[in-house]
């Protein structure tokens, strides 16, 4: 569990042989930091007229971290039991029709903690928009950097629901599970373009 680790211990049991936490647990760790950083730049920008927006912003940002590493404890358990259901006997035409079915269930399952993390890293990214607007300047790079760890978050968790997706048969849970994939794009395109902004600020 990430909440029982601290940050070395979870980052080298992920370095290790171990099949999990992988990439979608990497990717909401991301979202957690993106997160943690936006509340940070808010709560530097409370002391000017925008101060109840600022403290508004700060507490919904805190309130996705944990959210964010709940869902990174929820690929890994959801990929170990993908991982078990690859692992049923197949020798006979039940344990086949079994094991099958399984997978397909565990596949869909394993594909709802990133399409749970695409809306959380574009809420991210969001707030990240409204913050630049009013934030104070000192915090402007902590900005950027919290809607960049969104956008890597959102990316890692369209590659994963995407790999998911593709190996389910029934075209319905195909579609309904890909939903996100708009919002994700969107997400990402908005942070591409508010690091730029930031950038071009900070140039002068």
């Amino acid at each position: 569990m990430i909440s029982s680790e601290n940050v070395s211990a979870y980052v080298e049991r992920m370095a290790s042989g171990e099949p999990a936490p992988g990439g979608g647990a990497a990717g909401a760790l991301q979202a957690a930091l993106g997160a943690a950083l936006l509340a940070m730049s808010a709560r530097y920008s409370t002391g000017s007229e925008h101060a109840d927006r600022a403290e508004h912003t700060a507490d919904r940002a805190e309130e996705l971290i944990p959210r964010a590493l709940g869902l990174a404890d929820a690929d890994a358990e959801a990929f170990g039991a993908l991982s078990a259901a690859y692992a049923l006997p197949k020798g006979t035409d039940e344990e086949k029709a079994e094991r099958s079915r399984a997978v397909q269930e565990a596949t869909a399952g394993a594909a709802q903690p990133p399409r749970e993390l695409i809306g959380v890293g574009a809420e991210v990214v969001g707030l990240a928009r409204e913050l630049t607007g009013w934030c104070n300047p000192n915090v402007l790079s902590d900005v950027a950097a919290a809607s960049e760890a969104a956008r890597a978050a959102v990316a890692t968790a369209m590659v994963t629901l995407e790999i998911n997706v593709r190996s389910l048969k029934d075209a319905t849970t195909r579609e309904e599970l890909r939903s996100g994939l708009a919002q994700g794009e969107q997400a990402v395109e908005d942070a591409t373009d508010l690091t730029r902004r930031i950038r071009e600020r900070v140039q002068g």
